[in-house]
């Protein structure tokens, strides 16, 4: 069975950075995609940034230029590093990993809070 957990979320300032790790473990396979999604107070969870296998990325619009989103393929593993923060980007943090083999199957980490408050 896969388990997805992440790490790193926190409380920072505005204009701070922050780092958000997540590894996706159980599987002898590569996933496909990670990525990562966030889900304020109210709010539909939406997409934050995610990358292929192969290094595609995508990035939502109000994220551009601030966050960056790389993965470990070996070690199934993804970082979202978080610059220039923003109180519009507090959220909920969630992780996650979609699979192919052995079967086309997405999971999904608990979520780690961010909080960007002064």
């Amino acid at each position: 069975q896969v388990q997805v957990e992440e790490s790193g979320g926190g409380l920072v300032q505005p204009g701070g950075s922050l780092r958000l790790s997540c590894a996706a473990s159980g599987s002898t396979f590569s996933a496909n995609d990670m990525g990562w999604y966030r889900q304020a107070p109210g709010k539909q969870r939406e997409l934050v940034a995610r990358i292929t296998s192969g290094g595609t990325t995508n990035y939502s619009d109000s994220v551009k230029d601030r966050f960056t989103i790389s993965r470990d393929n070996a070690k199934n593993t993804v970082v979202l590093q978080m610059n220039s923060l923003k109180p519009e980007d507090t959220a909920v943090y969630y992780c996650r990993a979609a699979f192919l083999w052995p079967q086309v199957r997405a999971y999904w980490g608990q979520g780690t809070q961010v909080t960007v408050s002064s």
